[in-house]
């Protein structure tokens, strides 16, 4: 994990001994997992006062950040479209508990996204210290949503950003000087391979999946400008890569490549199990070496 932040900032702490915790050999290796970060971190109880929004909970990583995060006894308010597959996928012994609640949420509809909010606002009480916009697709076949934009920058970055902006003024109130409200963006390293298209956001005519997948990966995240224009009021936003890690759902449209990575013993090795994949999520959604210090988290 490495932070980057307006003022250069330099990660401390046990996470920061690399050649202690990073050894690359494949999912289940010693590098850590949301649970440990939780433990480690001593908020085991330590934040019942707290309420936390997680996008994306079905399947993936998504069900492991919901399940490290529920042992801080935080409210965890989890969305899905498909609400039959998250609760089998969370589980009965974390839904009876009353601290983890289900919402829908069709992130290829705005108008389900507003919904969605609406919803949150009268369960929450007014409170909101932690958003996580995890959920996410990848290299999709060409497709529109429900308002006509291109799949993947509609699902993964417009819904997300609408979400933030509905919810923007709970996490304003909620930030205290004690914990300042973070909103957590699921990104990835894609970025690095392509320019946002801004003259042709639904790649009219030109469509590629994986052209489509690296655009969205650098438009989606916002913590920059979150940081920006609200760090000074106690509003945080990071924006992280989980790593490399096997989810059929999200990556059931690039099966050839996944096929092809796990073949190579030498890429495999980079690889986490979804215990660790939700650990960079779980870190930057409540550290307190993170408290104050807004940022991205790869």
């Amino acid at each position: 994990m490495a932070l980057v932040s307006r003022v250069p900032f330099q990660l401390t702490g046990r996470y920061a001994e690399r050649n202690k915790w990073e050894v690359l050999n494949g999912p289940g290796d010693s590098r850590p997992t949301g649970r440990q970060i939780i433990e480690d971190e001593g908020l085991v109880g330590a934040l019942g006062d707290k309420v936390i929004l997680i996008t994306g909970v079905s399947s993936g990583m998504g069900p492991e950040t919901v399940r490290a995060l529920a042992l801080t006894g935080a409210t965890i308010f989890a969305t899905a479209r498909n609400l039959d597959k998250a609760r089998e996928a969370l589980g009965p012994s974390l839904l009876s508990t009353g601290r983890v609640r289900l919402l829908f949420m069709d992130q290829t509809d705005l108008a389900s996204v507003r919904k969605c909010a609406a919803e949150f606002r009268q369960q929450s009480g007014g409170k909101l210290h932690v958003l996580i916009n995890n959920a996410g697709v990848m290299k999709t076949p060409e497709s529109r949503t429900k308002d006509g934009f291109e799949l993947q920058f509609g699902t993964n970055h417009l819904s997300h950003f609408l979400l933030f902006y509905l919810l923007k003024d709970l996490m304003l109130a909620s930030s205290t000087p004690e914990f300042h409200s973070r909103v957590v963006n699921v990104s990835s390293s894609g970025h690095r391979y392509g320019p946002v298209r801004f003259d042709n956001l639904n790649f009219e005519g030109e469509y590629d999946g994986w052209a489509a997948c690296t655009d969205l990966t650098q438009a989606k995240p916002v913590a920059s400008q979150i940081e920006r224009l609200y760090g000074a009021q106690g509003l945080h936003g990071y924006s992280l890569n989980p790593g490399s890690f096997v989810s059929p759902n999200l990556q059931k449209f690039c099966a050839d490549e996944m096929e092809a990575a796990k073949g190579n013993e030498r890429v495999t090795r980079y690889f986490v199990n979804l215990e660790q994949a939700c650990a960079t999520s779980v870190y930057a959604a409540v550290s307190k070496e993170l408290e104050g210090k807004g940022g991205v988290v790869s």
